[in-house]
């Protein structure tokens, strides 16, 4: 019941649409600019620096104000790590698929970036350091994002099984899989994303076509 609990408080949080609500300030719909996602690259990308900062912060923020919230909910629980992933899971579903957009959201990976922030700063590094390396190097912000989120679940396993969640195997097992879900709605919604990667076409951040 608390793993359905998370699921629903998550989606909820996640139905808070920074980019469209920063888009709406501008008089514009997100989405139906640029790449018509409502996630931080698009706005960025569309709005400027001010309202791509704007819609990554407040992202990353409803990531960690929804797990805050549901740890502390069930803070008596022999689980809180693994309930804190399942109400990520719940904010990733209801970022990338808003009922009330038509399901059309962003990718998830800002507030992927406040999964990880909200799972303890050492975490932080890895999936940094693997984004911007990505990003500087090759200026596909796509890549870094995939590789972030990648890099984030293979921490989150070897972290588990150093002991680091303080929890029973079950328990990491099952956090394991909601990590890898998370993976995999990273890399579905970067499917387009990927096509173009592979074909040497996709749109390189601060380069103009």
């Amino acid at each position: 019941m608390e793993r359905i609990i998370c699921l629903i408080v998550g989606y909820v949080f996640g139905l808070f649409q920074t980019g469209y609500l920063v888009g709406k300030l501008h008089h514009i719909d997100i989405r139906q600019q640029g790449s018509g996602n409502a996630g931080t690259t698009n706005a960025l990308r569309v709005m400027g620096w001010k309202a791509g900062a704007l819609t990554f912060a407040g992202d990353v923020l409803k990531c960690v104000l929804a797990v805050a919230l549901m740890r502390f909910v069930f803070r008596e629980t022999k689980c809180v790590p693994l309930l804190g992933m399942y109400t990520a899971v719940g904010v990733t579903l209801g970022h990338n698929f808003p009922f009330y957009m038509k399901f059309k959201g962003g990718k998830g990976i800002a507030v992927l970036a406040g999964l990880v922030v909200s799972t303890g700063l050492m975490m932080v590094p890895i999936p940094l350091a693997a984004f911007l390396a990505a990003v500087l190097l090759t200026r596909y912000v796509s890549l870094g994002s995939l590789l972030a989120s990648t890099t984030f679940f293979l921490e989150v396993v070897l972290f588990g099984e150093l002991g680091g969640f303080d929890m029973a195997l079950n328990y990491r097992l099952e956090m394991y899989g909601a990590a890898f879900l998370l993976m995999v709605l990273a890399w579905v919604r970067h499917k387009d994303n990927i096509k173009r990667l592979m074909a040497g076409e996709e749109s390189r951040f601060g380069v103009k076509k």
